[in-house]
């Protein structure tokens, strides 16, 4: 089946009846998208119990880590952005070393871990913060990521072009006791990838192939690397979206792929919990936002999880309900990009599901 956008749908009516939705569940995705209420969708697929129960594919226009590639025909092996998903992977990694030993535990001062900044470390308040406060955003210094991404005073795009960009985000000012305030921060991610790399002895990308990728027959992957050759632990990963969601049924299966533990279950369990509000309405945990969404089959408001990345890039998770779903998108760097993707969770997905 085929929108007037482009989106084409593959059958899976059949798993999604056995699932328990609504069989018109891809029928209403497409009807969707032709009215124009869910503009720039790229991919949509959703699985519930490991079946597959959704699988739509468009074409548009697209980037690769902010620079434009041109129009995309998308399948199941095209790499997309992940953007800020890619947090959400590195929370993953971090509790993966955690598990070896190849990493400290959350209570370890960041600036211990960075030697080289004696002097922003004679600083007994900079002191104060933690590992953990950087998964969790809420080391109280001072971020700005609410300009364009494409504006050089966006503090990720700084972070991007300063001569020294761990020097950048740890001498940034102290604007609130640590824990005690949420500041979105693409710096935070980069320190805790710095500390994976430095802990582990292996690349960001060597890592995740081997203790996370492989494992789960992930072959195709990109992540993109900065000027000075560090890669972006914060917005550079690009995977094809069913490896996406391998991922995320990892995740609800607490860190078991067959039969196999890939991520250590309290892990899994540690980082979904809503450990600090956020400035947007949900949760926030280890690099995990936390909210709840009405799914009437399983009685009113349910927890689910996610990734978020800028342009509409989601991995959605509903542990209540078993269901996973990936969306990518390309309306980047637009306020309204959130409005689609929560479209098609809550009023396609979820709400289209019948049996609990």
């Amino acid at each position: 089946m085929k929108s007037t956008d482009g989106l084409s749908l593959s059958p899976h009516a059949a798993a999604a009846e056995r699932r328990g939705f609504d069989t018109s569940l891809g029928r209403k995705l497409c009807a969707g998208a032709e009215a124009g209420l869910l503009p720039h969708l790229h991919v949509v697929i959703a699985e519930r119990s490991g079946e597959t129960v959704l699988e739509s594919y468009g074409k548009g226009e697209d980037e690769n880590w902010g620079r434009p590639i041109g129009e995309v025909t998308f399948g199941p092996e095209t790499l997309h952005d992940l953007r800020s998903i890619t947090k959400s992977i590195v929370s993953l990694l971090y509790g993966i070393a955690l598990e070896r030993g190849e990493v400290p535990t959350l209570d370890t001062p960041v600036l211990e871990l960075f030697p080289e900044y004696a002097d922003l470390a004679a600083d007994p308040k900079r002191m104060e913060r933690s590992v953990e406060h950087a998964l969790t955003m809420s080391l109280g210094m001072e971020w700005d990521e609410t300009r364009p991404y494409t504006d050089p005073e966006n503090s990720e795009i700084a972070m991007e072009m300063a001569p020294d960009r761990y020097r950048y985000i740890l001498e940034r000012s102290l604007v609130g006791d640590p824990g005690t305030r949420w500041i979105y921060s693409g710096g935070a991610t980069a320190l805790v990838g710095e500390i994976l790399q430095r802990g582990t002895g292996q690349k960001l990308a060597d890592y995740a192939r081997e203790r996370l990728f492989t494992p789960l027959g992930i072959t195709q992957f990109d992540w993109s690397i900065g000027r000075d050759g560090a890669y972006s632990p914060a917005s550079g990963l690009r995977l094809a979206a069913p490896d996406l969601l391998k991922i995320g049924r990892l995740v609800l299966d607490n860190g078991i792929w067959q039969g196999r533990e890939i991520v250590p279950e309290a892990w899994i369990r540690a980082s979904l919990q809503p450990i600090i509000e956020t400035s947007e309405g949900p949760g926030y945990g280890y690099f995990w936002f936390c909210g709840h969404v009405p799914v009437p089959a399983l009685g009113g408001p349910t927890r689910w999880f996610a990734g978020f990345g800028n342009g509409g890039q989601r991995l959605w998770l509903c542990p209540k309900a078993d269901v996973a779903a990936v969306i990518y998108s390309g309306n980047y760097n637009d306020w309204s990009a959130w409005i689609p993707p929560t479209r098609v969770w809550s009023e396609i997905i979820l709400a289209n599901l019948r049996e609990a």
